[in-house]
C-alpha cells in the first residue's frame, strides 16, 4: 500500500488534468488488485490443490441405500416426482422423512406416498413438547403417538429443541431425561418403532469463538448458532441427559443423530456404544469428521457395523457424492462441499461390501418396521 501511495503522489504532479483522470482510473484498478491480494479473508481463501493423485468420484452409491435422515417439509401436498427422480440418480431406494409431524398432516403425507410412490418413502412422527406439565399432557401425547403409528408412522423423530429450547409450563428448561417423558420412550419400545433423536449441537458451539475454535467460520457466518457456556445448559449436561434416557429404556431402539456429536472422538463414542447396546448412530452431517480420519473411522465402522446407519439430513442431491466417496473409495485429499463445516480435505475409508451393505440398508431394514425389502440385495 505504501508503494501505491508513492505512485499516486508522484504522478499527481506530473500529468495534465486530462492525463491525470486517465491515470486515476488505472490507479484505482491497481489499488483494487493490491487490496484483493493483500487483504484476502479466510472465507475467500480457497486455493486449487496442486496435488495430483488418483480420483474415483462416485456419483451413484455402489448399493441401493436408505436415507434414514431426510427432510421433506411439504410432503402432505408436494409433488414427489422431482424428489424420486433425484433419488434414482443416487441409487436411493427409500427416504425416511423425519418431518412427518402428527395427526392430519401425517395422514396426508402417508396418503401422498401411497397414492404416488408407495414403498419409496416412510415418515416418522413428531411431538410438540410445549405442553409438558399441564394436566393430562403425557397421556394425550402417548395416545396421539399410538394413533400416528396406526396411521402409518414408522418411528419417532425428536428435534434438538428438546434440551435446548423446550420448556415446561412453569418455564423451566425441559431436560431430555425428564421423567414426565418416560412413557413416550417406553411406548416406542412397546410399539417396536425406533426413536431418531438429535440432541444439542457440536461442542464448539459452546466454546469461545476465537482462533482456537474449529467452527470459527461457521459461527462467524451463522452467529445465532453460538451458545453461551451455560445457556441453555452446558453441552456436557445435555448430552449426559440423553445417555441416561437411553440407558433407562433398554427395550427401545434409539438412533443417535449425527453420531451423537462424537464423530470427532470415536474412542469415546465406542465406549458409549459398549455401555448402551440399544443405541444406534446415524452419520448425517458428520461425514467431514470421518473423512479426515479414514483409518480410525474404518476400524470403528468394522467394529460397530451392525449399529451404523446412512443419513444425509438436508436434501441437497449434489452433496451425496461426498458421502459415497468417503465411504467407498481409497481416494486421498479431496474437497468437502461446505467450507464452513470443514476447511480440511477428505480421504476415503474404503469400506468392504459387507460393511457398506449394512450401513446403506441392512441396519435400517432391521430396526425400522415395514420397509419394502424387495429392492435390496441379500
Amino acid at each position: 500500500m505504501a508503494y501505491a501511495q508513492y505512485i499516486y503522489v508522484s504522478y499527481q504532479y506530473s500529468f495534465s488534468m486530462k492525463n491525470r483522470t486517465a491515470f486515476l482510473l488505472i490507479f484505482i484498478l491497481f489499488l483494487g488488485m493490491s487490496i484483493t491480494a493483500q487483504d484476502l479473508t479466510f472465507e475467500e481463501y480457497n486455493p486449487t490443490s496442486t496435488l495430483v493423485v488418483p480420483e474415483n468420484k462416485v456419483i451413484r452409491a455402489k448399493f441401493p441405500f436408505i436415507d434414514v435422515h431426510g427432510h421433506q417439509y411439504r410432503m402432505p401436498t408436494q409433488d414427489l416426482s422431482p424428489v424420486v427422480a433425484a433419488m434414482d440418480t443416487l441409487n436411493m431406494k427409500i427416504m425416511v422423512n423425519l418431518s412427518g409431524r402428527s395427526g392430519t398432516d401425517l395422514k396426508q403425507s402417508v396418503k401422498n406416498i401411497a397414492d404416488n410412490f408407495p414403498n419409496r418413502f416412510v415418515v416418522f412422527a413428531n411431538i410438540d413438547f410445549s405442553g409438558v406439565g399441564s394436566v393430562g399432557w403425557t397421556q394425550r401425547t402417548v395416545a396421539q403417538l399410538e394413533e400416528d403409528v396406526q396411521s402409518g408412522a414408522r418411528g419417532l423423530k425428536v428435534y434438538k429443541s428438546l434440551g435446548l429450547r423446550n420448556k415446561d409450563t412453569s418455564g423451566k428448561r425441559l431436560a431430555i431425561d425428564d421423567p414426565r417423558l418416560d412413557p413416550i420412550w417406553a411406548k416406542c419400545g412397546e410399539l417396536g418403532i425406533p426413536v431418531l433423536i438429535h440432541a444439542a449441537d457440536p461442542k464448539p458451539f459452546w466454546d469461545e469463538h476465537d482462533a482456537n475454535n474449529e467452527r470459527w467460520l461457521e459461527l462467524k457466518l451463522r452467529p445465532r448458532r453460538k451458545r453461551g457456556a451455560n445457556n441453555p445448559a452446558p453441552w456436557e449436561q445435555i448430552i449426559a441427559e440423553q445417555h441416561r434416557m437411553f440407558k433407562k429404556h433398554p427395550n427401545t431402539k434409539f438412533i443417535n443423530a449425527h453420531m451423537g456429536w462424537f464423530a470427532n472422538d470415536l474412542g469415546r463414542l465406542g465406549q458409549l456404544m459398549d455401555e448402551i447396546p440399544n443405541m444406534y448412530v446415524g452419520i448425517a452431517a458428520i461425514i467431514a469428521e470421518l473423512g479426515r480420519q479414514p483409518r480410525f473411522a474404518k476400524a470403528f465402522f468394522e467394529k460397530y457395523q451392525d449399529r451404523i446407519l446412512f443419513g444425509k439430513d438436508s436434501w441437497k442431491p449434489e452433496e451425496f457424492p461426498t458421502y459415497f466417496r468417503v465411504l467407498e473409495t481409497t481416494d486421498e485429499y479431496f474437497p468437502y462441499h461446505k467450507k464452513y463445516h470443514a476447511f480440511w480435505a477428505m480421504y476415503g475409508m474404503d469400506l468392504s461390501d459387507e460393511v457398506l451393505k449394512k450401513v446403506y440398508y441392512k441396519n435400517a431394514l432391521k430396526i425400522i418396521p415395514g420397509l419394502d425389502k424387495s429392492g435390496f440385495p441379500n
